[in-house]
């Protein structure tokens, strides 16, 4: 996946110069597939802020029902904001929350071998306390 959204932040930079218009249409649609991807990923992660961030990117780039801001100077700042953003979702490192593994390693017990671990249902258990005479 990394090398797509870095193919995708290239191509939003190129995005920045005089070009025909049917470079515009390929980046809308490659665009929008790179923030569908970036999109599941943080929502998979729970990273609710760059979902958001890419869920904009997709409605501004979508290639079924454009939006059309007619001015190249206009585009441009949103080509290398994209840019930059692909950029960072590639090289930052979305991780899970730990919590899980923590709680699973303070829980575990130290190896004992299985003939001196002893087991709760086999041991018994007098529930009266004998006579003292």
């Amino acid at each position: 996946m990394k090398p797509f959204l870095t193919f995708c932040a290239i191509c939003c930079f190129i995005g920045i110069f005089k070009l025909p218009i049917e470079y515009y249409t390929f980046l809308r649609i490659l665009v929008s597939i790179g923030a569908l991807l970036v999109l599941y990923n943080t929502l998979s992660f729970k990273q609710h802020y760059f979902s958001i961030i890419f869920l904009v990117i997709l409605i501004l780039f979508n290639p079924v029902f454009p939006i059309y801001l007619y001015r190249k100077s206009l585009w441009i700042p949103i080509d290398t904001i994209t840019g930059i953003l692909f950029l960072l979702i590639n090289f930052i490192e979305i991780t899970e929350p730990k919590k899980e593994e923590e709680i699973t390693e303070e829980t575990s017990e130290p190896s004992i071998p299985i003939h001196r671990r002893t087991v709760s249902r086999d041991r018994i258990i007098n529930p009266k306390k004998p006579k003292e005479e």
